[in-house]
């Protein structure tokens, strides 16, 4: 009996035009905190599309690439500082512009000139670059037509339960900066690690949990 070969990339729709891919991270190691399947979101907004902190699925597994081919993206953004991925084989690829942070560590800095973003930054399709409150130069993303918002590392859902991702000002800082995205009109939140999609509800809830530390 010969059994089907299952795909390493998941792909999950969670709106009109908007859908993730998820797979394993090729420089996933134990003890950094987070679970080694990430995810990469594609949205779709006023005739823009654009793949959000992307990592390239390995050319035996076509099901995204082809996806992506027939919806070729306009543009391609950096979340955060280390999660550079495959930002260079998007904006290669496609020919199109790539969006991101100004800093980067000195060992994973992207060859494409990137667009530099700052929260308040509105990117092509009307995205909106956010505050954190962590201060690691992440700007989570509110997309507007979906009404969600997108984030990099500043929640995280280790076993599927909705975390804030811990610093040293948590109390101070980072909870209220979380707290005032409530002012907008979110109805869902996608992270990258961890269980990805949660909702506005879940989102609340983890502004009253312990933040997650990695242990």
């Amino acid at each position: 009996m010969i059994q089907e070969r299952q795909s390493p990339v998941e792909i999950r729709e969670v709106a009109a035009g908007l859908w993730i891919w998820r797979l394993s991270h090729p420089q996933w190691k134990p003890g950094q905190g987070w679970e080694p399947v990430v995810t990469s979101t594609f949205v779709e907004s006023r005739a823009e599309r654009l793949v959000l902190d992307p990592l390239a699925p390995p050319n035996d597994s076509p099901d995204v690439w082809e996806r992506l081919d027939a919806h070729p993206p306009t543009a391609a953004v950096v979340l955060k500082p280390d999660h550079v991925r495959d930002v260079d084989v998007f904006a290669r690829r496609y020919g199109i512009p790539a969006f991101g942070p100004r800093l980067y560590f000195r060992w994973d800095i992207p060859k494409t000139d990137l667009r530099w973003i700052e929260p308040g930054s509105e990117l092509p399709g009307g995205l909106v670059a956010l505050h954190d409150g962590r201060e690691r130069c992440e700007t989570p993303l509110w997309l507007p037509e979906q009404r969600t918002l997108v984030f990099a590392d500043a929640l995280t859902a280790p076993g599927g339960e909705l975390r804030i991702w811990t610093t040293a000002w948590h109390k101070q800082r980072v909870v209220p900066a979380l707290r005032a995205l409530l002012e907008l009109p979110f109805e869902r939140v996608i992270v990258s690690h961890g269980e990805p999609v949660h909702s506005r509800a879940d989102y609340e809830a983890a502004l009253d949990r312990d933040p997650w530390t990695g242990l």
